[in-house]
């Protein structure tokens, strides 16, 4: 019998992502900013910021040795690009469930878009489940996460712990 790899891994991210919409008071939280420094270019809407950089809004953390903000026309934050030995974003999902955890040597999250795409060493930690690959796609809006390997012969693969959901007892 034939697996169908594509359809196998869809259907175990969907079900690993069932509930990773991010609580929903994170976007009207304040987004506080602290590194070692910090430039910004009000020509191109571009803020760099170096050493150690955290920024967190309610639940959302990201983390990283350098930071771009990237500003859209509007002054509204458009995209935060995170580099770093890890990067790391996290975030809690619900009341209810545990922080969901990213870390990868680069992180780009599109505001408006609510995604994050982690490459470079990826990986995603959600409850005690973990996947790792080249590059990982989590939409928080849609609660989807996609997870790629490298398209070059014998480069990482895309892999899965998915622990077992326990079972009631009569």
């Amino acid at each position: 019998m034939r697996i169908n790899r594509p359809v196998l891994l869809t259907t175990l991210l969907l079900s690993l992502s069932a509930s990773v919409q991010a609580l929903p008071e994170d976007r009207n939280q304040p987004i506080n900013v602290s590194a070692d420094r910090a430039s910004m270019n009000e020509r191109t809407g571009i803020t760099v910021y170096t050493g150690d950089v955290e920024i967190i809004q309610g639940s959302m953390e990201i983390r990283g040795e350098r930071v771009e903000l990237h500003r859209a026309a509007d002054g509204s934050i458009d995209r935060i690009i995170s580099t770093g030995k890890p990067a790391r974003f996290q975030q809690q999902p619900s009341a209810d469930q545990p922080l969901t955890k990213a870390y990868g040597e680069r992180m780009e999250y599109r505001v408006k878009q609510q995604e994050v795409t982690i490459t470079e060493n990826a990986r995603v930690d959600q409850s005690k489940d973990t996947f790792t690959g080249e590059r990982i796609v989590y939409n928080m809006a849609r609660a989807v996460v996609n997870a790629f390997g490298s398209d070059r012969e014998g480069g990482e693969r895309v892999k899965m712990v998915i622990q077992p959901k326990p079972t009631g007892t009569n």
